[in-house]
């Protein structure tokens, strides 16, 4: 997979390629976050995917790369992304991982092997997989499935894109 690379020399930003939707294929608002660790180096991008005009995220995507605190539940623990979704979404209930299924998809020519997560809480749809870079990808979406139609639209953004400026 040659689009997932790291970056050799990127001044401020992740220093990984981020693989979501481009926001001009998205029809909502798209805000985006990063995770700075002490030293200044990134550990992680979310991107936020709004389509109910203001009342709360339809999707969230992260890449955390190895070593990212983020990546660290514990057991029945939700993913990063799903606890950024219940908090932006103003949702208290409790939710915890319940299963999870190991589902081959494939990506262009590529193959990835999809972690589909069951939760607690059955309108929260939740995926992961770890790209070649050792960048996990987590994929929660609130009130609606994820589909394999989905990976299609999942390409690198520009770096440019979460330079500051």
């Amino acid at each position: 997979m040659s689009f997932l690379r790291r970056r050799s020399a990127t001044p401020a930003g992740p220093d990984f390629d981020v693989l979501a939707m481009d926001p001009g294929d998205w029809p909502g608002n798209l805000g985006a976050g990063l995770l700075p660790a002490p030293d200044g180096t990134c550990q992680g991008v979310f991107l936020r995917y709004d389509l109910f005009g203001g009342r709360g995220p339809a999707m969230i995507i992260g890449n955390l790369p190895e070593g990212s605190p983020a990546r660290e539940v514990g057991e029945g623990q939700v993913p990063f992304e799903v606890a950024q979704l219940l908090l932006a979404l103003e949702n208290e209930e409790e939710v915890s991982v319940v299963g999870t299924e190991d589902v081959p998809v494939m990506q262009g020519d590529n193959l990835l092997i999809v972690r589909r997560l069951k939760l607690s809480e059955g309108r929260i749809s939740c995926v992961q997989f770890d790209r070649s870079d050792n960048v996990l990808v987590t994929i929660a979406a609130w009130d609606r499935p994820i589909t394999d139609d989905l990976y299609t639209l999942l390409k690198p953004l520009p770096a440019e894109l979460f330079q500051q400026g």
